[in-house]
């Protein structure tokens, strides 16, 4: 069933009118007719199951036929704080990262961050491609929200907003306990909590950006003995994250 995404405001008591944007999608692009259903996703996890009611002078009215709240969203909310990498790879990222379940991402410069975001309208630029793309990711794979794509943060900025903000903090660096370590801390990670993934750009974290992130209680973890892309560490994280989590509420479920 075709899904759509909609700002909340524009959801009724018993109805949902889209304007010419979804209009013509709906219409003309997947030839949609009076009676048929589609989707309708609030983006902060409600669902709607609609019945096209008419179409009027370029709006689409919906009929709601059912609400729910949806079942794609992980039980822990995880957010992607990515050192800022080269040429486009951030937009991959991003894409992959909405897919595994992130909850945002927030590109952040770091000390070794060869590339530079100095324009404020190159940024403003960038900042909205880069939601659009999140948004394109949400609707392939279903997802109930649409994860934001924060600002460009700078590393002790984005420290300090994920301590204030984030339950626990990981960043995967090089660490003499191994693979036994993360195993216990992700172990640890229970329903309901929030966590804070940081990963390095191309020229990895500095020694200075580490120590800054252990006194504001950072917990440094393992990969592995493999040395990973910028673009594969974050997404390895976030797959194993996302499967603790899958599989802890698949049990919950089954005892329910």
């Amino acid at each position: 069933m075709p899904r759509f995404y909609v700002d909340p405001s524009r959801i009724g008591g018993a109805e949902i009118i889209l304007g010419d944007g979804e209009y013509n999608h709906i219409k003309n692009v997947l030839r949609k007719q009076v009676g048929d259903t589609l989707l309708i996703c609030d983006g902060e996890g409600m669902e709607y199951s609609c019945e096209v009611a008419q179409f009027r002078d370029g709006e689409v009215v919906l009929t709601i036929l059912e609400r729910k709240a949806g079942n794609t969203e992980l039980p822990m909310k995880i957010s992607l704080f990515q050192g800022l990498p080269k040429k486009d790879k951030l937009e991959f990222i991003i894409e992959k990262s909405v897919e595994l379940g992130a909850y945002s991402v927030v590109p952040v410069a770091c000390s070794r961050s060869v590339a530079k975001l100095e324009d404020e309208k190159k940024e403003a630029k960038k900042l909205t491609r880069w939601n659009a793309i999140a948004e394109a990711a949400a609707k392939q794979s279903g997802r109930g929200i649409v994860p934001k794509v924060e600002g460009l943060l700078s590393f002790r900025k984005a420290i300090q907003y994920a301590k204030e903000n984030y339950d626990v903090i990981l960043i995967p660096y090089e660490n003499a306990e191994g693979m036994r370590y993360t195993e216990q801390v992700i172990s640890e990670l229970r329903e309901g909590i929030s966590v804070a993934v940081f990963i390095g750009p191309e020229g990895g974290f500095s020694p200075e950006e580490i120590t800054l992130a252990m006194e504001n209680d950072a917990k440094i973890i393992s990969l592995g003995r493999r040395i990973l892309r910028t673009e594969t560490a974050g997404l390895t994280v976030l797959s194993y994250l996302m499967l603790r989590a899958e599989i802890a509420q698949e049990m919950k479920d089954t005892e329910e």
